[in-house]
């Protein structure tokens, strides 16, 4: 009767350990949703304000500047060249941008050296077209000029589907871009601990954003700068390597135990 109960509750316990071992090395729903907000529903869409801020120009940079004129022969002074007709965009912005170098300044045609490192695109712009006005055309020549980012380059790596170093072209670009452009992460990477290592001028600095809390559209590192740097980090899913669904975590373990049962029957032989 002992010997019986004994080996119904082995059974039992034993049952009870593959259950626990199954769920406990899967990857749960809620460490796979972006942006939650604790369970709560609102009938309308919250916008929080963008903490973001204009961001200052860094040395290595790389800037484009359009000038033009109502001159058709003054447009030709600042005309980029055309033997990048045939090549990619980012070779263009290589070839044809204005890089800022080491002491914090650009060399434009005709203008020479333009300081422009912990501006801002709009006061460089107007930097510019001041110096321009002042020293090279009158009001009649109806300066414009336009000055941007020559893209917002950066680079993913880790547990993400399609890592490494792209390029985008909008004026505003977000961490979650930067996923998508990358195909998501993986299941079994890390979103409470995403990692950007972004570049200053006294040097560089990591921060941790939690891509999981709602929280994160008010982070400063939610919005991307040029040349920053990713990181996602595996779940420990991963190096407990047993699965990351529970079928998959469910199969790792009836192999085991498996080949667990087989060494054991070969043995007793």
């Amino acid at each position: 009767m002992f010997a019986k109960f004994f080996k119904m509750n082995k059974s039992v316990l034993f049952i009870l350990v593959i259950i626990t071992m199954v769920f406990t090395s899967c990857v749960p729903t809620k460490d796979l949703t972006y942006l939650q907000d604790g369970g709560k529903v609102y009938d309308s869409i919250m916008v929080n304000q963008s903490v973001k801020k204009p961001y200052r120009v860094q040395s290595n940079d790389i800037l484009m500047v359009n000038i033009k004129t109502s001159d058709p022969v003054l447009n030709t002074m600042f005309k980029p060249s055309d033997r990048t007709q045939n090549v990619s965009n980012e070779q263009v912005l290589f070839f044809e941008g204005f890089t800022v170098d080491d002491h914090g300044l650009i060399r434009i045609p005709v203008l020479g050296e333009i300081p422009v490192i912990g501006k801002t695109t709009e006061e460089i712009r107007i930097d510019i077209e001041k110096k321009l006005g002042e020293d090279y055309f009158k009001k009649e020549a109806n300066i414009f000029v336009n000055v941007k980012l020559a893209g917002l380059r950066y680079t993913i790596n880790g547990e993400v589907k399609i890592p490494g170093t792209n390029t985008l072209f909008v004026e505003n670009a977000t961490i979650m871009d930067a996923i998508s452009n990358s195909g998501d992460i993986t299941i079994i990477g890390d979103r409470k601990n995403v990692m950007v290592v972004r570049r200053y001028p006294h040097g560089v600095e990591m921060h941790s954003i939690n891509l999981l809390d709602k929280k994160a559209l008010e982070s400063p590192y939610y919005y991307l700068q040029p040349n920053d740097f990713i990181l996602v980090n595996p779940l420990k899913q991963k190096s407990w390597g047993t699965g990351t669904t529970g079928l998959q975590s469910l199969t790792t373990i009836i192999s085991v135990l498996s080949l667990a049962t087989t060494i054991i029957v070969l043995t007793r032989l």
